[in-house]
């Protein structure tokens, strides 16, 4: 008996022994399988980000202002342009003088909110009447400033085949006062071509469509090209269909906007629909690129990526479309007043369009402030842990007081106010000097100094010089952000996920 227990005990340890090694040769297969997944997708990527960073196109930031909105904490902005330009292979798709200048055919602000869960988008009217600042030329020189000038001009300043991005940019942020994080320009190759790496976008006519209602040029009726009601498009009919100006509603550019936007809608939502997943993805992202120029800051695909996917928890419902308030004067049309002061200063203060708050991240609440002597659209600003020095760089007595007070009342630690000295004085404008590391202060402190100039230096701290411009604002007890606004501007927007045939056609 104790022997054949012997050999039962000698049996059971070789089959262990047996069944450790098999455990062990699958645990060694799993992991060189791994291993090798895991070189073959980090290969892949590599391939994928530069076929991608390969496609981008960047245009120069030397173009952009120096003179801009102060960097915001609250969400950020990003300016799409779609530009008829006809390179490319555009003047198969548009028509046109394939030597023509760069046009701006559509532009929208988009504000993505700071909780990353609300978005809303402007459409700024290409025949708005605005003041375009100077532009930089392809010579190097600034171009004079324009007053009650088309908007889609400033596209144009400079007459070159590629456009001028930046001087729309500079022109947006004069006209709204946000600072513009990203501008991207996609050209109609590059849009047709989104259309078809998603499989086709669904859209709605409100009455059948005829070849002479895309060219009115046309001696002719000629064919129907949509039919009235929904339907699904792609490549070129998208491009027509986004394009369609005359024969619906009043043949306006504004309710080709309020086509546009539903249309946009549309796209989104089918990207949605689809899945964020790399299969899905990577067609539209490389179509996207092709025929893309972006600002510096989203020069590369990983930059790309990374904000596209900032954006992803963003519900359809919540991502909103608005026009510009406006008015027809003659054949051009007028920005209306006060209501586009209020939409503005709504989204500085991250407002949305029915006055929620939304401007913390991922839902915690924002901290709310009021201030008696903040300068509008500043109330959110914390200058707690900030050390700022202040000096008064004009001729008027008590200004770096003023300018304490403020930076005070919102946290900061003011630690001295004098005058400045001779060489600085008398200043025009605000500027702000900053240290190394100091930066992110230095901009906290210029969003109370609407204008005001950051300046890096080689000394320790920050010091705020306030000029001419700040001694002829009033000192008086601003208004708080609206709650939201104007009614007649929310009750017209639309959300990316509403019925695609309603509200299509103005006039």
């Amino acid at each position: 008996m104790t022997g054949s227990r012997q050999v039962s005990r000698r049996r059971a340890r070789a089959a262990a022994g047996r069944d450790r090694r098999r455990r062990r040769s699958r645990t060694r297969t799993g992991l060189t399988l791994g291993v090798s997944l895991l070189v073959l997708l980090t290969a892949g990527a590599g391939w994928l980000y530069a076929r991608l960073n390969g496609n981008i196109s960047t245009f120069s930031a030397d173009g952009v202002s120096g003179d801009r909105p102060p960097a915001s904490t609250n969400g950020s902005n990003v300016l799409v342009i779609g530009s008829d330009g006809r390179t490319g292979g555009n003047s198969e798709l548009g028509g046109g003088d394939k030597n023509d200048i760069g046009r701006s055919d559509t532009a929208f602000l988009l504000h993505t909110y700071a909780d990353q869960r609300h978005a809303v988008a402007v459409s700024i009217p290409r025949d708005t009447l605005v003041d375009i600042p100077p532009c930089k030329l392809p010579d190097g020189s600034w171009s004079r400033p324009q007053t009650d000038a088309m908007f889609n001009a400033a596209y144009s300043v400079g007459e070159t085949a590629r456009g001028n991005p930046a001087c729309t940019q500079n022109t947006v942020e004069k006209l709204t006062g946000l600072r513009v994080d990203h501008t991207v320009v996609i050209d109609f190759k590059g849009f047709a071509a989104m259309t078809e790496a998603v499989g086709g976008v669904q859209v709605c006519l409100p009455q059948d469509v005829y070849q002479r209602d895309l060219n009115p040029h046309r001696p002719t009726r000629g064919e129907r090209i949509f039919t009235k009601g929904p339907q699904t498009v792609s490549g070129q009919r998208a491009l027509d269909y986004v394009r369609i100006r005359h024969g619906i509603g009043d043949g306006s550019d504004i309710g080709r906007i309020q086509r546009q936007q539903a249309f946009v809608a549309s796209l989104l939502k089918q990207v949605k629909s689809d899945g964020l997943t790399p299969t899905r993805l990577l067609p539209l992202a490389d179509a996207a690129t092709r025929s893309m120029t972006v600002d510096p800051g989203l020069g590369s695909a990983g930059k790309l990526v990374s904000f596209a996917m900032s954006m992803k928890d963003i519900d359809l419902h919540n991502t909103k479309f608005v026009t510009l308030p406006w008015r027809y004067q003659g054949a051009r049309v007028a920005i209306v007043h006060p209501d586009a002061d209020a939409l503005w200063a709504a989204l500085r203060a991250d407002r949305t369009l029915d006055g929620q708050d939304a401007g913390a991240r991922h839902g915690t609440a924002a901290p709310s402030t009021s201030s008696s002597s903040s300068p509008s659209g500043a109330g959110q600003v914390s200058g707690a842990g900030v050390s700022v020095a202040v000096y008064n760089g004009t001729t008027v007595t008590g200004l770096a007081a003023r300018a304490a007070r403020t930076l005070g009342e919102h946290g900061f630690t003011v630690t001295r106010t004098a005058t400045a000295t001779a060489t600085d004085r008398p200043r025009a404008g605000t500027v702000i000097e900053y240290g190394p590391g100091q930066k992110e202060g230095a901009e906290k402190a210029a969003r109370l100094f609407p204008g005001a100039q950051l300046t890096a230096t080689a000394a320790t701290g920050i010091e705020v010089v306030v000029g001419t411009t700040y001694a002829a604002e009033p000192e008086t007890t601003a208004s708080p952000p609206p709650a939201a606004v104007p009614s007649q501007v929310a009750d017209g927007a639309r959300s990316a996920d509403d019925n695609p045939c309603s509200n299509l056609s103005y006039g």
